[in-house]
């Protein structure tokens, strides 16, 4: 019975609007944006060079992503990165864990959603930001990322991933790494975007399949971040 008014809830909240109602809140929706923004920009500008993990909130902790993911978060601490993640369950939550293991720090963007999504135990208090907007959640996340760590996920993962693809090829952004974490996963994935968009429909550019890099083990995951930031000096500032 609660978990039935739980739904009823939900679907009330999340319902779809009509027209007036659309035309009676977007004045004054801009106003939550501009001040999501504002904090964001406020409180991630004091930030040093991190790297966000990304990957799916329904990862359990025995899966052998969840590890990979909590131990590639603790090595890039090490290395004096930062992480930064979505701030809730699964995957999310293993990279702020590998972090606070390594004696590091994390910053969770977390976002609220019907069912899957809470914060995790292991973002500083004062590093948990919460957002209503996909779209001013993926600023921060493209804003303030040195690099991108995917490991598997659903169609949240893989608009964060084509997003970051995408403002890198369209230059509205600089060049950064992007790790496809996980072969068996993303293969089918990158053989698709190969031969059908690029070979077969010529949509891409060739060099477009240079922008991200696809791995297996944790050690070439942190390697990827490393080799590319080999000739900069990065130091973090929390």
């Amino acid at each position: 019975m609660d978990m039935e008014h739980d739904e009823n809830k939900i679907k009330k909240k999340f319902k779809n609007k009509d027209w007036n109602e659309i035309k009676a809140t977007d004045s004054w929706s801009i106003f939550k944006v501009m001040a999501e923004l504002v904090e964001g920009f406020e409180n991630m500008g004091k930030i040093g060079p991190c790297v966000s993990i990304f990957g799916s909130a329904r990862t359990r902790e025995d899966n052998k992503y969840y590890g990979m993911a909590e131990e590639i978060a603790k090595k890039l601490a090490e290395k004096g990165y930062g992480i930064i993640t979505g701030g809730g369950p699964g995957i999310m939550e293993a990279g702020n864990k590998g972090a606070h293991i390594a004696g590091g720090k994390s910053v969770g963007l977390n976002i609220e959603l019907p069912f899957e999504q809470h914060e995790n135990p292991y973002i500083d208090p004062d590093k948990l930001m919460n957002f209503d907007y996909f779209f001013v959640r993926k600023v921060m996340f493209v804003k303030y990322s040195q690099g991108f760590i995917v490991l598997p996920g659903g169609f949240g993962t893989l608009d964060e991933l084509f997003e970051a693809i995408t403002l890198i090829q369209t230059h509205k952004i600089g060049r950064f790494p992007i790790v496809l974490v996980g072969v068996d996963f993303w293969k089918g994935l990158m053989d698709w975007v190969k031969t059908t968009i690029l070979e077969k429909e010529s949509n891409i550019s060739p060099e477009d399949l240079d922008l991200f890099s696809l791995v297996d083990t944790v050690d070439e995951a942190v390697k990827c971040i490393d080799d590319f930031y080999k000739n900069y000096l990065l130091r973090p500032n929390f």
